[in-house]
């Protein structure tokens, strides 16, 4: 079913993850194998030049290949055998010299290993565009006061920009992350039948080295087959990307609440509407997300469990990873493109910020207050002095300000100029500001702009 893609996925990543380039890129496998052979001298040069030519999966049967994956146990073996067809068409004496030396978990562990190459790049462009937009909502709103809220509950003052900065910077590493991944993890897998080479006897090291320069992947110290924290390490660092857009996608999704006001989804006339209730605006940019990064962590733990695969190639745990992996990264692509479209035109309502910050009538600026008497007082002494004014406050529904200011121990220490300081949210922001900087500090000394983000 592909009625709910735009809901749940990427357009920029999907098409990595069709039938067609998957077979595409296990024939990319097969073609660069015969290249870096045939440089070798251990196949002539004309049967990897028809090797080459025949990898092209548009050649290929791909129904014909799912009807055939559950007799053969893994898509590689009835596709070499379409293979092997297709380049006897062309030269017979090429035909022995397909998959030389190498097994089937070599051709689909390369060849995921380049589908992932290929959206992980595309993900980078994505949150590229969503660092600019957390940069650029950080700078605006670094003076936009608002109720910062723990347990749910109004907890002290804040700015936005203080909020958003959190976001971006938990982004920018995540940015940092993904190139590494790549570099680390995204790497070539060709050990032949258990990892060794030996079809390919001494020679079997050269072999898989020319064959990374022919793919353009990293070259392992050693054949990996076995030890999957490779692909571990890209469900578990999708799985943090996931976990990001989620954290933000939930704030934002809370400060939408007509009850808070304070956040807002681009509007238009056929966006989130119910089919009953004419007034709605529904959050359906952070809906989809969630719905994408919920389902993560339970595919995470699927490709950790697999880490205890059996000997030299496990029975089950390997191939629960065909699907899983790709899911991961698809689920956390369709996240990721729901944000470059919303963050860009989210709406931010700096007067109900403003207006939130009134609604515990002066309770939020208890601490701020505690810790002014305890210049003078007992700091137990200043903590019971305000616990019991904000418990009158509350009781006979006044401002804290009101209740305090009436109160002759806090009137001793405090007089009523500073007193009303300690009630202007402004003046209780600790170093919001300055960590707020450092983040769009390291911003701006990594991506000057846009195109320079693009780049990286």
């Amino acid at each position: 079913m592909n009625l709910l893609d735009g809901f749940f996925r990427s357009p920029a990543v999907e098409p990595f993850f069709t039938d067609k380039a998957a077979v595409q890129s296990i024939l990319d496998f097969e073609a660069a194998l015969a290249r870096a052979e045939a440089r070798a001298g251990i196949i002539p040069q004309d049967s990897a030049a028809a090797i080459s030519a025949s990898c092209r999966a548009e050649l290929f049967d791909l129904p014909g290949l799912a009807e055939a994956v559950p007799r053969s146990g893994n898509l590689a073996i009835p596709l070499l055998k379409q293979l092997t067809s297709v380049v006897a068409h062309t030269s017979q004496d090429a035909v022995r010299h397909v998959h030389y030396g190498a097994t089937s978990q070599d051709a689909l562990d390369t060849g995921v290993v380049l589908q992932l190459r290929s959206a992980t790049r595309a993900i980078q462009k994505d949150l590229d565009g969503i660092i600019v937009s957390l940069a650029n909502l950080t700078s605006t709103h670094r003076k936009t006061l608002m109720l910062a809220r723990t347990w749910l509950q109004p907890a002290l003052p804040t700015t936005f920009g203080f909020i958003t900065a959190g976001w971006l910077d938990a982004c920018v590493r995540h940015r940092e992350r993904l190139p590494r991944l790549v570099q680390d993890s995204l790497v070539l897998q060709f050990g032949g039948a258990v990892g060794t080479l030996a079809a390919l006897g001494e020679r079997g090291a050269q072999i898989a080295a020319l064959l990374a320069e022919e793919l353009a992947l990293p070259f392992p110290r050693i054949p990996w087959h076995s030890q999957r924290e490779r692909i571990a390490e890209v469900a578990a660092v999708y799985g943090l990307l996931a976990g990001t857009f989620s954290k933000i996608a939930r704030d934002i999704s809370l400060h939408t609440q007509t009850e808070a006001g304070e956040l807002s989804e681009p509007s238009a006339a056929d966006r989130g509407g119910s089919s009953t209730m004419p007034q709605k605006q529904n959050p359906v940019a952070c809906a989809a997300i969630l719905a994408t990064t919920l389902r993560v962590p339970g595919l995470v733990g699927t490709v950790l469990s697999g880490m205890e695969g059996e000997y030299q190639r496990s029975l089950g745990p390997w191939q629960s990873e065909w699907e899983t992996v790709p899911e991961i990264v698809r689920l956390t692509a369709g996240a990721s493109h729901q944000f470059t479209a919303l963050l860009p035109r989210l709406v931010v309502n700096s007067d109900r910020m403003r207006a939130n910050l009134e609604l515990t009538h002066g309770l939020i600026y208890a601490e701020a207050v505690t810790f002014a008497l305890s210049k003078k007082l007992e700091r137990s002494t200043a903590h019971k002095l305000v616990e019991e004014a904000c418990r009158c406050a509350r009781s006979e529904r006044r401002h804290l300000h009101e209740v305090l200011s009436t109160n002759a121990e806090v009137s001793a220490v405090l007089d009523t100029k500073s007193l009303g300081e300690l009630f202007e949210p402004a003046n209780y922001l600790g170093s919001a500001e300055a960590f707020l900087e450092a983040v769009l500090t390291e911003v701006h000394s990594r991506f000057e702009s846009p195109k320079s983000i693009a780049r990286g």
